[in-house]
């Protein structure tokens, strides 16, 4: 079975699907998944901007499993060629072998080992930051209220993860010279400093808060713009940071209480550029009572429980959909988008074995 997983993953890495440029088109690797899964029903839905996806489906299954086909842009960095993959004794290196085409390889190799229902979702827009194809899919009447979601947790079923919302804050300010007594309150760039120092004792005061082994709040101030000279009063300035909460932590009213860390009346704009919800998805409060779900589903199918973790994925998406959802898949985050990316082959070959006793049940 190894093999024969190495021979798909082989042909997955050598397909170009850097995300950005985002220009992955409904030809290439969707040729190729289709070629390998006869007997599925297939359908490829092209949502624009690199965002394509493939729903394989045989018999009427309930539970879908997912995988995500774009990588991030390799670098300078790697030792050869990163689509050409290279099999030594341990492990198989080649961009996306991690994260997560390796699973995507073993997904293949099980459809093809078993016979009766089962069903694939291939995306190609998680690395984008803009989940279409998750959006367009749940939006359908899918049928499906189980979904595994292949990301590199070691072979472990990851029940719950952080949330993610990144936010563009501009603060106005009064164009004026420096040595004004005035400076001090009309300088945007001073108001945007005691903004950030204000939502660090926030996060601080959030440190003893837990949710599932995750513990506290995670916020970084990413940038900060503005001003135009040191004798300038500066008249506006920007700041991007975001912030990852417990599931137990309501996103809605984290934005509110950053807000409120600015003074009144020196706020222009308060925009949130991207969110993801936690893992499990909806309402705080039912947080918990989704996770037990979710643990007990993997232990039906004989998944060993893994911690939860701090990256976020599209399981959330499911899960917020209603699904009972977690995250699954071969492969170690701290390869993940590292120059010659690896997958160890153990790994695959339980990630193989696993989906593939899971489908044939």
């Amino acid at each position: 079975m190894l093999n024969t997983v190495l021979k798909h993953l082989e042909a997955l890495v050598a397909f170009d699907t850097r995300n950005p440029p985002r220009l992955i088109g409904t030809g290439g690797i969707f040729d190729y998944i289709r070629a390998q899964l006869p007997g599925f029903r297939i359908t490829v839905t092209d949502n624009g901007a690199g965002a394509v996806s493939l729903l394989a489906v045989r018999g009427n299954p309930r539970r879908i499993f997912n995988v995500h086909l774009d990588t991030v842009p390799s670098s300078e960095a790697w030792s050869a060629d990163p689509h050409t993959l290279r099999v030594t004794k341990d492990r198989a290196i080649g961009l996306g072998a991690c994260d997560i085409k390796g699973a995507a390889a073993g997904l293949i190799a099980a459809a093809n080992a078993t016979t009766g229902d089962a069903a694939f979702l291939f995306s190609t827009d998680e690395e984008a930051n803009d989940p279409r194809c998750i959006a367009a899919f749940l939006a359908e009447d899918h049928g499906f209220n189980e979904a595994i979601i292949a990301e590199p947790t070691r072979c472990e079923a990851v029940l719950a993860h952080r949330g993610i919302s990144s936010v563009l804050l501009k603060f106005k300010g009064e164009a004026g010279h420096a040595s004004s007594a005035h400076a001090l309150k009309a300088s945007a760039l001073h108001q945007a400093m005691r903004w950030g120092s204000r939502a660090l004792d926030l996060v601080e005061a959030e440190a003893g808060q837990q949710f599932g082994g995750l513990q506290g709040l995670r916020f970084n101030i990413g940038k900060v713009e503005g001003g135009i000279k040191a004798n300038v009063i500066a008249p506006s300035a920007e700041v991007r940071f975001n912030f990852r909460p417990l599931p137990s932590q309501g996103i809605d009213t984290l934005h509110q209480r950053f807000a409120a860390c600015a003074e009144d009346g020196v706020l222009e704009r308060f925009e949130e550029t991207f969110r993801g919800p936690s893992l499990p998805g909806g309402d705080a409060e039912h947080a918990e009572t989704r996770r037990q779900e979710a643990q007990m589903l993997a232990q039906q199918l004989g998944l060993p429980v893994g911690p939860a973790v701090d990256f976020w994925t599209e399981a959330s998406l499911f899960s917020q959909a209603g699904l009972t959802a977690f995250v699954y898949g071969s492969g170690d985050i701290a390869q993940a988008h590292t120059a010659d990316e690896f997958v160890l082959l153990d790994q695959l070959q339980r990630y193989t074995d696993s989906v593939t006793r899971i489908l044939g049940n």
